[in-house]
């Protein structure tokens, strides 16, 4: 069985013995073993004075998204919604397995998939990972519906779910 909602953070307060051999996809787990993640980890259990508390993948996602937030304001020189939206597009940070996340258009990261066997410590044990970044895509190309879709938020499209640009308000110059 796969669960794709299953993490550390709620295996903490389960007996995991039926869980064990089931596997999860994530984009992190806590069980990476690089140096940034380490260091998250070290980091997160002095800030909040407990050595047990686990981390998981929404946490690395808020990692990633503030450290590109800060990135977007220094760019764009402003916190101005609009100007830190379009600087936000194509920013890199280094994330906590190894690889680099990227901000797409279309408000969706690309970021390497996991998937890890669920292991009696409430771990997972990475069996499977991508070989690169997977791109974030918005919209699926194996529904009818949606396969016509674009989300492209950079001007002038400004759009999350449309079929041809919506015009928005004018980039600040520069950008």
């Amino acid at each position: 069985m796969v669960a794709f909602s299953v993490g550390e953070e709620e295996l903490a307060g389960l007996d995991t013995a039926p869980l064990v051999g089931h596997l999860a996809a994530w984009n992190y787990f806590m069980s990476v073993e690089t140096p940034e993640n380490a260091a998250f980890i070290k980091k997160w259990r002095a800030f909040i004075k407990n050595a047990k508390r686990v981390t998981n993948d929404p946490m690395e996602a808020h990692f990633i998204g503030f450290n590109m937030w800060v990135q977007a304001v220094e760019q764009a020189g402003t916190t101005d919604v609009d100007a830190v939206r379009q600087a936000m597009y194509g920013q890199k940070v280094k994330n906590l397995t190894g690889g680099t996340a990227v901000m797409n258009t279309n408000h969706h990261l690309s970021k390497p998939v996991l998937i890890g066997e669920i292991q009696p410590n409430g771990q997972f044990d990475i069996v499977w990972r991508t070989k690169d970044v997977v791109p974030g895509d918005a919209w699926s190309d194996f529904i009818p519906e949606s396969k016509k879709l674009t989300a492209d938020w950079t001007f002038p499209w400004v759009c999350g779910n449309c079929e041809s640009p919506r015009f928005g308000k004018a980039v600040p110059a520069g950008l």
